[in-house]
């Protein structure tokens, strides 16, 4: 009787889910839009309120602390990246590699097809090497340099650099999440791959089909050659420029290819990026480690060319690490004393009908990437939740781990306090509020998915045998084999 009560105590209600992310809505909202503050602030409260919470309804500290530190462990690999990407950017940009791209970018591309060819080329290495944040991290700082020289505003730049990677990074099979989603709905790797192309083609080109449009803004200005040729001269002036800096993106890009995991494939191009530092820009050890430490500050003579190239090391990401931690921080409670567990069940009741299960499942994948600010758990969760129930309807797994990323992967940059938020701030330096009004392809892959859910499109059904199979697999789980 005292086990049943206290299971009771700790059951937290639909009313405590509701003050926990009330107040972080409206904390983060508040510090953001009226005091001009950080997220970080309102994480702490929100991860204080959700903890005391958790508290009164009998969970000790020690658990909680437990799911705090679950949660940060299962993205340490990208917490990790951060750091690294910030060597890169150090590394590749006093070793010339950075300068180099936007010498030729500059010369090549224009404004009028400059944000499709952006999304792109940011599609295609996202999509070879399995890394959108190793992609933004080095070919989009290149590419938001390159279009910053063509007069184009920071956020609509960076809201292609976004739409392309993620398009890449979500048809994958070198990706983290493209490979988390089958494993937690059921699916194969390449069934899922496969599934995925129904929503997410579309999804791309009418992206970039927006970004055509938009890009023909600024066909009809003409291009100001005299200033481009200033600001090119200025990087040529001042680093040397060559075909052979291009060395770097390219091994990195073979690496992971080749299926090196993608920190280790890194961490060798921010090697590399020292080497060319020392070799053609003659600059020594202490150089090198203060780039890789504390960013490179440039010094060229022209101010836009300056502000570009400064920048980049390990402390140009603390802030965006520290962001991520507490990010995880707070899932990690939510998780562990089931605040996310409630409203998720209220939603499986609507679900009545197949376009309501798709449905449901997106809006499960948004709430838990608004909820919680990490990406991985608005895939994990739906997944393993919906799994059975896809199964009891008939209906393919590819289906739902289909949901788990047009919802859960490519809309994490809408959120402007998520880890992923945080990296992409902290890599351009571009303020999420800036660059969220132009992540068409974040907007329109839940769209997409959730109206063909309601029309059936493209909705795969199990087989006879493939139910006859489940059938069996659950008999067997029922009826374990009892053995002497």
């Amino acid at each position: 009787m005292h086990e049943v009560k206290d299971k009771k105590s700790r059951k937290i209600t639909l009313a405590d889910a509701f003050i926990v992310f009330a107040f972080l809505i409206v904390s983060m909202l508040s510090t953001i839009l009226l005091f001009g503050g950080k997220p970080h602030i309102p994480l702490v409260a929100s991860i204080v309120v959700a903890s005391t919470i958790g508290m009164l309804k009998g969970f000790s500290w020690a658990e909680i602390e437990a799911g705090i530190i679950d949660s940060i462990a299962s993205a340490m690999a990208s917490i990790l990246m951060l750091l690294v990407v910030g060597i890169i950017i150090g590394t590749w940009t006093l070793g010339g590699v950075v300068p180099t791209m936007i010498y030729y970018g500059l010369e090549l591309l224009s404004p009028k097809i400059f944000l499709v060819t952006a999304c792109a080329i940011c599609g295609v290495v996202s999509l070879f090497t399995g890394s959108s944040w190793g992609t933004l991290g080095t070919v989009g700082v290149a590419l938001l340099g390159v279009g910053r020289g063509l007069g184009i505003p920071d956020g609509l730049i960076v809201g292609a650099l976004i739409s392309g990677s993620y398009f890449g990074d979500k048809l994958s099979p070198l990706s983290d999440t493209t490979n988390l989603a089958p494993a937690v709905s059921g699916a194969t790797l390449f069934d899922h791959v496969r599934h995925m192309m129904y929503t997410t083609i579309p999804s791309i080109l009418i992206a970039m089909a927006i970004y055509g449009v938009l890009g023909l803004k600024f066909a009809g200005t003409e291009l100001d050659y005299d200033k481009i040729s200033i600001l090119r001269n200025a990087i040529s002036g001042s680093f040397k420029v060559s075909l052979l800096m291009f060395l770097p993106p390219a091994v990195v890009i073979m690496l992971v290819i080749r299926k090196v995991p993608a920190l280790p494939g890194l961490m060798v191009g921010a090697i590399l990026g020292a080497v060319c530092a020392a070799l053609f820009q003659g600059a020594g050890m202490a150089d090198i480690i203060r780039a890789s430490h504390l960013g490179v500050t440039v010094n060229t003579g022209v101010a836009e060319v300056d502000k570009l190239l400064s920048g980049g090391g390990i402390n140009s990401m603390l802030g965006t690490t520290a962001l991520g931690l507490l990010a995880l921080s707070f899932n990690g409670v939510i998780e562990r004393i089931g605040v996310v567990n409630v409203v998720i069940e209220r939603i499986i009741k609507f679900a009545d009908t197949n376009g309501k299960l798709i449905f449901s499942t997106l809006l499960t994948s948004l709430f838990i990437n608004f909820a919680s600010g990490v990406q991985k758990c608005a895939i994990a969760l739906p997944g393993r939740m919906y799994k059975d129930i896809y199964r009891q309807r008939g209906l393919a797994p590819k289906n739902l781990s289909r949901c788990c990323e047009d919802a859960g992967t490519v809309a994490a940059p809408l959120v402007p306090y998520s880890t992923d938020a945080a990296f992409l701030s902290g890599t351009f330096g571009v303020d999420p509020m800036m660059y969220i009004p132009y992540c068409f392809f974040s907007m329109i892959s839940p769209i997409i998915s959730m109206i063909f859910g309601f029309t059936g499109f493209s909705i795969a059904k199990l087989s006879p045998e493939e139910m006859e199979k489940i059938a069996q697999e659950e008999a067997a789980a029922s009826n374990p084999v009892v053995v002497g």
